[in-house]
Formats: structure tokens, sequence, C-alpha cells
């Protein structure tokens, strides 16, 4: 599989492909960049932040403060193993969490697995048991997706045989996943062939793909190729810039992000993550500033309602 020899009408066909699909499940249809008003569909996106980025992984203040960033929810770690990832096995504190997130209205928009960043996938069983144990945990809080990484040690994008423990890790855990309703989100340093390649092997429609359009872009990707290639196999956002602290002032042109989300049907969770990693520092009251601003830029690209138009009909026409 190769995304450089793809064709423009291919491409084109696969996104009038995702949008006919999400038309028939959801009734609506997807948008370009530039709103109209009047009577329409309103599932548009929702803006969420890393509760590491706030510098409290597994700690309930993350809720309100993200409410106090004016976000709609939070990506909830599971916690350190040197503790247990204790919102796996704690069901006081997932009882908390939830009566959190009712009290300052606020959503889970997914859970974090960071954890596994430090654990050897090809070796440790405790991978596997605490991806089961997540699902379990998932499917009791009405969270559908789990972040599952591979960075650092677990970095797949320069490791075949790696890539392939994984793909049969994956493929034993997939099925209860499946049953569950819980998709397993693989972020990583992978190209989006690299991800397709997993992913076509585990053969499971939980497997898909957590995009940070600051971590590919990094690595030299064309972000904005890549989230059309990869479509429907991707079930959430990560938005990041290493370019610029402030958003709209770096390398990721996120109007262009958005324009592609159109054209692959997607819609939901756009998760701010900053790209200071000090889970264990709190935010200043400066870095929370700036986080509120960048929130308020994504809110402005990324609407809570979008408005229907006839997509379809645009694509041909540009052609």
């Amino acid at each position: 599989m190769n995304l450089s020899k793809q064709s423009r009408r291919e491409m084109m066909l696969n996104s009038v492909r995702a949008i006919a699909a999400l038309t028939l499940a959801g009734g609506c249809q997807p948008l370009s960049f530039r709103e109209r008003k009047g009577k329409g569909c309103y599932n548009g996106f929702k803006i969420g932040i890393c509760d590491w980025s706030l510098g409290r992984m597994t700690e309930l203040s993350a809720m309100e403060v993200a409410r106090r960033l004016r976000a709609d929810g939070v990506q909830v770690d599971f916690g350190s193993f040197d503790d247990g990832l204790p919102l796996l096995h704690k069901a006081e504190l997932q009882k908390q969490y939830l009566e959190s997130a009712k009290k300052h209205n606020i959503e889970i928009a997914s859970f974090g697995m960071v954890a596994l960043g430090w654990v050897p996938y090809k070796s440790d069983p405790r991978w596997e048991q605490w991806i089961a144990d997540g699902v379990d945990v998932s499917k009791k809080m009405g969270v559908g997706i789990i972040l599952i990484p591979f960075f650092g040690k677990g970095d797949l994008s320069v490791d075949a045989e790696g890539r392939a423990i994984v793909v049969k890790k994956l493929k034993g855990l997939a099925p209860k996943a499946e049953r569950n309703g819980v998709t397993l989100a693989l972020e990583s340093w992978m190209s989006a062939e690299q991800n397709m390649e997993i992913i076509e092997q585990v053969g499971s429609s939980a497997v898909k793909v957590y995009y940070d359009v600051g971590n590919s872009a990094k690595k030299g990707y064309e972000i904005y190729k890549e989230i059309r290639f990869l479509g429907k196999n991707i079930c959430q956002f990560h938005a990041k810039d290493y370019g610029a602290e402030m958003f709209g002032k770096g390398d990721i042109d996120f109007k262009l992000v958005r324009e592609a989300m159109d054209e692959i049907g997607y819609r939901g969770w756009i998760v701010f993550e900053s790209t200071k990693w000090e889970p264990d520092t709190l935010v200043t009251m400066e870095e929370e500033a700036t986080f509120r601003k960048n929130i308020e830029y994504l809110r402005r690209i990324f609407t809570p309602k979008v408005w229907r138009q006839n997509l379809i009909t645009r694509e041909r026409k540009t052609a």
C-alpha cells in the first residue's frame, strides 16, 4: 500500500464512500469549512484536553480545570504503573470520575494508557492485561476509546518485528473490545501506511488510529493527505503543534485539517495536547491562559454545530 501512488480520483472516491456511510448512519451530511446558516444537521465537534497536559494525570481536579478552560471534556489517563494504574482497579475512583463529570458538566472524551510508554510490549504480560482490564472499565463508564501509545522504546515506525508482535497481541485483544463496543486507538510515530498495515492485519473494527497532527507533522508526514488516506480508520484526534505555542502561528493549518475531516466525514472530539511533557507538574496560570486561547481557536474552526451541505456535489464541481 503506497500513499503516494493513490490517485486524486481514488482519494475522492474514498471520501465519497465515507460521506455516504456517515449519511446513512447519522442522517446528515458533512460540509465544507465555511458554514452556512439555515436548518440542518447539528452533529459537530467537541473540544477536549488531556489530563496530563494539565499536570493532573488521573486526578479528579482535571475536570474542574477543563471546565475553567471552557473545554467540553477531558482525556483521562488510567494512571502510573508504579501505582498500579489506579483507575483500572478502583471502583470508587471510577464512581468519583462519573460524579465529577456530571457536577462540572464535563465529558470523558476518551481514556489514555500512558504507562504503556514505559512497558516493553514485546515481553511484559501487563501490556495485554491492562488493555483487557481497560476495556472492562471503559464499558462500565461509557467511554468508547482507549489510546494505546507507541513511543520511546516502543516506537514501531522503525521496528517491523515489533509491529508483528503488536499485531499478534491485538488479534487476541480485539474480539473483547468489539464485544464491549470499545475502540483500541493506536497513537505512534508511524506513517499512515504503517498504521493501515497493522489495522488490515489485525482485521478488527475495534482497532483504529488516534491521529495526532502534531506528531505526524513533526515526522514529516503530509498530514492532510494522511487524514484523507486513513479516513474512517481514525477514531479521534490530538490537536498539537510543535511549531508554536499558540495555534495558528505554527506549522499546522487547522483549517486544512478541518477540510480533510469534512472529506472523510469525521465528526467528534478534537483533544488539545500540549507539546510540553511534564505530567506531574501543575500548569501555571500563564499556561492556562494559553491553553484557553488555543481551545477558543479550535472551537472557531471545529464548530459544535455543523450545517447540512452537499459535499459530494462540491467535490464533483472541483474534480
